[in-house]
């Protein structure tokens, strides 16, 4: 009883100390491990690790860079145990008969979308949110799936999070002369791997929320000519868990046409994900209520959307927060 008494006070101390991590924390373990799900466990245990410990942190001042150490190296462990993950673009050429059924679980393991909610730490600086959103964004997620979990490690640690090289080789126990190496091959892989980056408008730019109403009424009114306007003359349509994907408007739109059925068979609640707009989708059942399906991420351009990812896992629906049925 005297010790749970004891400590009390210090688990309080750490609760308002380590607290305001954790949405960062779980951003930075999405873009390690590229799924939300695996994060979330990591940060749990980064969490656990560091109560236990906290006591023995003679700098309380450096508790930000010591739980990013944890769940770093949380992160590499894990990575041990299993390959990249990817979008389907990410693994071969993408599909030309949109009128195909698609596979209902295809090679995995995919790159999962996560909530900005759940990511991106609050704050009211407008270039901080901007910098917050490009960091967890699906391309760049699916880029440093390419990279060596250590240098993987290096480049978010530096080029996102701006930790300062030495504070980096602590984490990772190497030497700073290693750290800069590694960084600079990250950094060419990276190039190589994704020379251009498309330049998204962000979910609460006028164009980018006109093209999500758009998306939206394509679907709830089964209007093929709002969504044939919403997409770009290139757009891709990557689709999980198939793995299937088209490329260029005329190709998405006879599957977006094939898909769409009548008015009122989807029901769609805008939402964002990966610092994108995105939709949350639920499909209208026998029993007349609409169920969660699943979430589509646009990548919204001004010349109109280049991408949809659109995950078909009703689970997912509900980690945004949103009920299963509406």
């Amino acid at each position: 009883m005297s010790a749970n008494v004891d400590a009390a006070p210090e688990e309080a101390e750490f609760s308002r100390a380590a607290e305001p991590y954790r949405r960062a924390l779980m951003g930075h373990c999405y873009r390690m491990l590229g799924t939300w799900e695996e994060a979330e466990d990591v940060v749990q245990e980064t969490y656990l690790r560091a109560w236990r410990a906290y006591r023995n942190l003679e700098h309380k001042d450096l508790l930000r860079v010591w739980l990013y150490r944890i769940a770093t190296n949380a992160c590499l462990t894990a990575l041990q145990q299993r390959g990249r993950r990817a979008l389907p673009s990410g693994l071969g050429a993408p599909s030309t008969n949109p009128d195909a059924e698609p596979n209902a679980d295809g090679p995995g393991p995919w790159i999962e979308p996560i909530a900005d909610e759940a990511a991106l730490p609050e704050s009211r600086d407008p270039a901080a949110i901007v910098a917050s959103r490009e960091g967890i964004r699906l391309a760049l997620i699916a880029s440093l799936q390419h990279l060596p979990a250590r240098q993987r490690a290096v480049l978010i640690l530096r080029d996102v999070l701006a930790f300062p090289a030495s504070d980096v080789a602590e984490m990772l126990g190497m030497s700073t002369v290693a750290v800069k190496s590694a960084l600079q091959r990250a950094r060419t892989r990276l190039e190589e791997v994704a020379p251009t980056r498309e330049a998204l408008l962000e979910p609460d730019d006028p164009r980018a929320r006109e093209l999500l109403d758009q998306y939206v009424t394509g679907f709830e009114n089964a209007d093929t000519a709002a969504l044939e306007k919403a997409l770009r003359t290139d757009a891709a349509l990557e689709m999980v868990p198939s793995g299937t994907w088209f490329a260029g408007k005329a190709t998405c739109m006879q599957l977006l046409e094939r898909v769409i059925g009548a008015p009122g068979t989807w029901k769609m609640v805008p939402t964002t994900a990966n610092g994108q707009p995105a939709a949350a989708a639920y499909v209208l059942g026998e029993d007349g209520r609409h169920h969660a399906y699943g979430i589509g991420v646009l990548a919204p351009t001004a010349s109109g959307i280049a991408q949809i990812l659109a995950v078909g896992d009703a689970g997912l629906v509900e980690r945004f927060g949103l009920p299963a049925v509406v």
